[in-house]
């Protein structure tokens, strides 16, 4: 009998029936599925680890083989292919002489159907046969059939268990709960209820929550840049909490954008873009959470950009002969004086054939005071137009009246559709993708019945009071404007305006903001006061004929019925006015004395 050529492969199926001289070398795979299994019993390895080890052994024993090494991923999920040491294991037997490729079980090498392909073919090429420990999975085709059988199992068992962990994780948002970590500021603690059982909730770190707090009513200020913050809050000692393997660390600018948007802190958890009532203790009052989101807008809208030359009208002033933004530049003269000027972004980056000169940023300043005494109003226009706003206000009141009970008769069809659509979803019969795309339409429509049921109660007020608010702003903007700071100034120029242009003779125009483009739009005024002439009348005997041809009314119209536009332009004329009444002591009372 001749020697076997040590290059010929031994056939891994004969080997069970007639297993060859020597002893056949396999290699074995373990794999679990999270790191916490992995350092479950607080050992490197876990329980499940050395369990399956000793399983390989064994069988490898039975199969008169020895393993020559061994391939491990620890908290690596079948799902996918590219886990390091499965590909480290296809490498090796590819390099070296390798009968058998034992696992504990199908389901450690791969849960979905394709990969179990791959890698079985990656074996197969390789001339090494796949050995379950704990089925009887080989090469003969009671193996395979068995194998095929096992794969599929494998498979239907990771989809469905991540099936059902979606379920749990959307009942529990949906009850309020939190899902995973909770944000800075807050700790997962499990408490025992009066039964025994464990109940894990979330309560306040004592030693970052103020530190939070505080960071949100500081940014709410408008006084601070996200980058300011954050190095006040690293200053102040703010890190994120230490865990076995991570120490505590300083937060990143990043992190604290992401804080200072996180919802949660408001009361309220995101899971899968659904948004849910959590059941935890808001840190911060809504107000201040929603004050937050419009600094944080007004910033951006402002393109800050204090690391190169930061001034108040930076944003807001755009040339009038191309539409470019206008930037600061410093010019030096001989004697190392340095002059500031505005330059057209387009002709200084050559975009545009712009021919604008460059303006000291003082005579600027002065060009926008000076137009802040064009645009307020006299007290009389300022009376002229709170009368015919709130006369057409009443109007619209009276007229959705009659619609009162449809809408609330929808709303509850609304509702009742909501609930069902849950109890279905919880009864498997739709899937989660249907549940938000159905949950996303019934919200909309819920939110605009409810916004024009509650225009009866209450939204009808807060527009008037929004209003009231800005004609108190217009009749007195040009003092206002005065005395405010550069960081009011700023605000200031928000509220009032979207872009103000500076024409090559010195003319100055802007697209204003809401509700001011209304407030000051020439037809509006002139309806306002031709409605101011006829008060009388219009009190007694109101021509709604021609008060649906007013520019003002289509106006109100508009806005109540499709947008709720005093919600969101009220923001920079709330900041504004807030700001304005919280000014330095010693202005104070002069504060007071404009307001009044």
């Amino acid at each position: 009998m001749t020697d076997r050529d040590p290059t010929i492969r031994t056939d891994p199926v004969r080997s069970l029936i007639d297993p060859p001289q020597g002893t056949a070398q396999a290699v074995s795979y373990l794999r679990v599925s999270t790191k916490e299994q992995a350092e479950k019993g607080g050992t490197d390895e876990g329980f499940s680890i050395p369990a399956q080890r000793e399983a390989n052994r064994r069988k490898a024993e039975q199969l008169g083989a020895v393993i020559v090494e061994e391939f491990v991923d620890a908290g690596e999920s079948a799902r996918k292919a590219d886990r390091p040491d499965l590909m480290r294991m296809i490498k090796y037997v590819k390099q070296h002489r390798v009968a058998y490729c034992i696992v504990h079980k199908v389901d450690r090498l791969a849960r979905n159907r394709a990969d179990d392909v791959t890698i079985h073919l990656a074996l197969q090429e390789s001339g090494v046969m796949l050995v379950s420990a704990t089925e009887n999975i080989d090469e003969t085709p009671s193996g395979m059939l068995l194998h095929g059988i096992m794969s599929t199992i494998a498979e239907f068992y990771s989809r469905n268990l991540a099936t059902e962990v979606i379920k749990g994780m959307t009942q529990k948002a949906a009850s309020g709960g939190t899902i995973g970590k909770a944000p800075i500021g807050y700790l997962n603690v499990r408490e025992r209820d009066e039964l025994g059982r464990e109940v894990r909730t979330v309560d306040f770190d004592p030693d970052r929550a103020p530190l939070v707090e505080w960071a949100f009513k500081a940014y709410a200020s408008g006084d601070w840049t996200v980058s300011q913050l954050h190095d006040e809050l690293t200053s102040r000692g703010l890190t994120t909490p230490a865990t076995p393997k991570r120490p505590s660390k300083m937060l990143a600018v990043s992190s604290v954008h992401r804080m200072l948007t996180n919802p949660y802190y408001k009361g309220e958890i995101t899971y899968r873009g659904v948004l849910y009532k959590g059941s935890h203790t808001p840190l911060v009052p809504a107000q201040v959470w929603y004050q937050v989101q419009s600094v944080l807008t007004a910033h951006k809208t402002a393109s800050e950009a204090t690391q190169v030359h930061d001034h108040y009208l930076k944003g807001t002033v755009y040339c009038g002969q191309c539409g470019s933004r206008l930037i600061v530049s410093n010019a030096k003269n001989s004697y190392g004086n340095v002059y500031p000027y505005f330059v057209c972004s387009g002709r200084h980056a050559k975009r545009t054939d712009c021919s604008r000169q460059a303006m000291l940023i003082d005579e600027v300043e002065h060009l926008i005071e000076q137009y802040y005494q064009r645009v307020q109003v006299t007290h009389a226009q300022r009376q002229a137009l709170s009368g015919m706003i709130h006369a057409e206000f009443d109007r619209l009141m009276s007229a959705e009246a009659d619609e009162l009970g449809q809408l609330t008769a929808h709303r509850d069809r609304l509702e009742h559709e909501q609930d069902r659509l849950l109890q279905a979803h919880y009864a498997e019969a739709i899937p989660l993708s249907v549940l938000k795309r159905e949950q996303d339409r019934i919200l909309g429509e819920l939110d605009q019945v409810t916004r024009r049921i509650d225009a009866h109660y209450g939204e009808y007020t807060d527009a008037r009071a929004h209003l009231d608010d800005a004609l108190n702003l217009l009749e007195n903007c040009a003092e206002i404007y005065a005395r405010c700071d550069d960081a009011n100034r700023r605000l200031c120029n928000q509220a009032f305006f979207t872009k103000i242009y500076i024409d090559e003779d010195g003319d100055v125009r802007a697209e204003n903001a809401r509700p001011f483009e209304m407030l000051l739009d020439p037809e509006v005024n002139a309806d306002a006061l031709t409605w101011a002439a006829n008060a009388d009348k219009a009190r007694t005997q109101p021509d709604d004929s021609s008060g649906q041809s007013s520019s003002l009314v289509r106006w109100v119209h508009q806005r109540t019925r499709l947008e709720p536009w005093h919600t969101e332009s009220g923001a920079g004329v709330r900041a504004l006015r807030d700001r304005i009444a919280t000014q330095e002591a010693g202005d104070r009372h002069e504060v007071r004395r404009i307001w009044t």
